[in-house]
C-alpha cells in the first residue's frame, strides 16, 4: 500500500488556496491547482470554531478514505485541498455524504477520469 502523499507547510497550503481554482460543495469544498508533478498531493483542514478535536480527526479520516478509494480514477499532476465547509455540521458528516460531495465536485472540477 502507498502513502497518499500531503501539504504539510503553511506556504503550500496558501499557494493552492490564492492560486487555485475552487469548488464548493454542501460539506466539502475543493481547491485545486495544477503542479508539474506527476503526482496529486492532498491536504485536508477542518476549522478549530467548528467542532472539537475528536471530530476534526473523524471528518479527516473520512475525507481521506474517500480520497484513497477513488485516487487511481483521477487525473494526476495536481495539489487539491478539501476544507470543511462552514455549513457542514460535524456531527452529521457521514461517509456516503462526503461521497456524494466527492464525486459531484471532481466531476466540476473534471478531475474524473
Amino acid at each position: 500500500m502507498r502513502k497518499i502523499r500531503t501539504l504539510k507547510k503553511n506556504y503550500e497550503f496558501k499557494n493552492v488556496l490564492c492560486r487555485g481554482k475552487f469548488y464548493i460543495g454542501k460539506q466539502v469544498s475543493i481547491y485545486v491547482l495544477k503542479n508539474n508533478k506527476k503526482i496529486n498531493v492532498i491536504g485536508i483542514a477542518v476549522s478549530t470554531k467548528q467542532c472539537g478535536a475528536v471530530q476534526r480527526n473523524r471528518i479527516k479520516r473520512l475525507i481521506r478514505e474517500n480520497y484513497r478509494l477513488i485516487k487511481d480514477d483521477l487525473k494526476q499532476g495536481y495539489d487539491i485541498v478539501f476544507l470543511w465547509t462552514k455549513k457542514g455540521v460535524a456531527k452529521e458528516a457521514n461517509y456516503y455524504v462526503i461521497q456524494n460531495d466527492f464525486n459531484k465536485l471532481l466531476k466540476k472540477a473534471n478531475l474524473l477520469d
